[in-house]
Formats: structure tokens, C-alpha cells, sequence
């Protein structure tokens, strides 16, 4: 359940980073401004549950690491190439976390190495490689967007691994999720300092802020569900979020923003389900300590 609506939540996001887009709204404005308010929603439950995050040296560390390779990195990644790559592309390459994850998690020892789940990989790879091939090969192709879209898989599943490895002994996911939002807004909003870069709002109308305020709650559920995703799950099928939010993310995309079906979209989406279900069936369990 935790799975399918975090990742309900992570296409949803997608598309609405592209509605942002269309109406002018910077992707640094829209992910510092909604992230402020999820950080702000997830600290007023925590206090409400009396479990407000905890501050020290260690905890510090975790919230600027995790926040800057799973948070402000990956995302401002992905909401800056939205206009130029499309939301359907972005919500497809979310679906790499798991493969790259799982790669990390057999070089560093965390899973034993199985036939099924190296399928798996291969698979998803492959039909990763036929999306991005196609895109690439468009006449007209946005090679560094593209590029630096495909990056941002990399840095998630960075992330992943990071979270469980360095997970602070007794605490829990609803008091961490507050802290690495708050440690984001910190990088993103030292991001708006730098020139060319604007963290200002259209304020003529109501729908930028409509659509934050909606980022927002999109957020603060699709964080919170990481973290207990995380905890119960492990950094791979934590990973998997990015495969359903594809599933929501891409038909929105086509059927309601007008997109139009990235090429090689059937062969690919049959491999990297192939990829998925044979990484699921093979399922093995972690061999480092998971977070409690």
C-alpha cells in the first residue's frame, strides 16, 4: 500500500512540475516554495506526535546528504529538464533507481548476488537504453537535458543506499522525513542566490500558488512514505516507487497534457517491467543492518 500510493504520489509530482512549467514558473522556484511548505507540514505532525527531529552532529550530516542527493539534486534535476525532455520521459527514467540501487547494494555487500535479480537488471537497462537511444536520436533532441535528466536516477539511488546505510540508530521515519525537507529548502534556497537563479513567484494570479500549495501535500506524502518505505522495505524496493510512479506518470502525461508517447515506449516499458518483476521475484534479504 505504502508502495503504490508513494508512487501514485511521485507521477503525480512529475506532471505537475510540467503544469509549472507551462505557466512560467521557475523549477527552482516551485521546488524551494513546495518543499518549504511539505518541510512545514511534516514539522507540525511531528510535533503533533511529539517526535519533532532531532539535532546533532549526526543527524545533521544525514539530513544534508540525504537532502541533497534524493531531494534538491535528483529534483531540480528533473523539474529543470520537464520543459525541455517532457514529464513522460522524466517519469520514465525514475523507474533506473531500482537497477542502480540494486548494483550498488551487491558492490557494497548489502545483497547476495542471484541469477533472477541480475536479470532483472539487465532487462530494465536495456529498455531504459531503447527510451534513451530514442530521445537521443529525435531530430530534435535536447542532448544536455536529456543528459543531465538521466543523472538524476543516479543520485537517487546514491541516495537510497546512503539512507539505509547511515539510518541514526533510534530514530524514526516521521521525525527524519521533516528534518531532510528543512535541510533542503537550505540548499535550494542558497541555490537562488546564485546568478540566474530566482526563487520569486508570478503573483498577478492565483495558479502558481495553487499548484505549490499542491506540490506541497504531494510532497510531505511522498516523503514520509519514502522513509517508512525505507525502513520496512530496504534501499531496492524502496527503489520501486519510480516503476509506479511511471505507470501514473506517463499516461498523464499523454492523455491529459498532450504529450506525445515517447518512441520505443511499448518495447521499452516491457523491459523494464520484465526488469521489475524479476528483481521482486527474486527478492533477497539485505545482508547490512536495516534501519529500525
Amino acid at each position: 500500500m505504502y508502495l503504490l500510493s508513494g508512487g501514485a504520489l511521485l507521477g503525480l509530482s512529475t506532471n505537475l512540475a510540467k503544469l509549472a512549467g507551462d505557466i512560467q514558473l521557475s523549477a527552482l522556484a516551485f521546488l524551494f516554495w513546495s518543499i518549504l511548505g511539505a518541510a512545514l507540514i511534516l514539522l507540525v505532525l511531528a510535533a503533533f506526535r511529539r517526535n519533532l527531529p532531532p539535532v546533532n552532529v549526526r543527524t545533521l550530516e544525514y539530513y544534508s546528504i540525504s537532502a541533497l542527493l534524493g531531494v534538491a539534486g535528483a529534483n531540480l534535476l528533473f523539474f529543470s529538464a520537464i520543459p525541455h525532455v517532457g514529464a513522460g520521459f522524466v517519469a520514465l527514467i525514475i523507474t533506473l533507481p531500482p537497477l542502480l540501487t540494486y548494483i550498488g547494494a551487491l558492490t557494497l555487500k548489502m545483497e547476495r548476488f542471484q541469477v533472477l535479480r541480475a536479470s532483472g537488471v539487465m532487462s530494465a537497462l536495456a529498455g531504459a537504453f531503447i527510451l534513451a537511444f530514442h530521445k537521443l536520436s529525435a531530430p530534435d533532441a535536447d542532448y544536455l537535458w536529456i543528459l543531465l535528466a538521466l543523472i538524476g536516477p543516479v543520485l537517487l539511488a546514491i541516495g537510497n543506499l546512503y539512507r539505509t546505510l547511515r539510518w541514526p540508530e533510534g530514530v524514526s521515519s516521521d521525525a527524519l522525513a521533516p528534518g531532510m525537507l528543512i535541510a533542503a529548502t537550505v540548499i535550494l534556497i542558497s541555490v537562488g542566490f546564485l546568478p540566474g537563479f530566482s526563487l520569486s513567484v508570478p503573483t498577478d494570479r492565483s495558479l502558481p500558488f495553487l499548484l505549490i500549495a499542491l506540490q506541497a501535500v504531494v510532497f510531505a506524502g511522498q516523503f514520509l512514505l519514502l522513509f517508512m518505505l525505507q525502513k520496512s522495505g530496504g534501499p531496492v524496493f524502496l527503489s520501486l516507487l519510480g516503476s509506479v510512479g511511471a505507470v501514473v506518470g506517463v499516461p498523464v502525461a499523454i492523455l491529459l497534457q498532450g504529450e506525445a508517447a515517447p518512441e520505443g515506449l511499448l518495447l521499452g516499458t516491457l523491459l523494464i517491467g520484465a526488469g521489475i518483476a524479476l528483481l521482486n521475484i527474486g527478492k533477497a534479504k539485505p545482508l547490512s543492518r536495516e534501519p529500525t
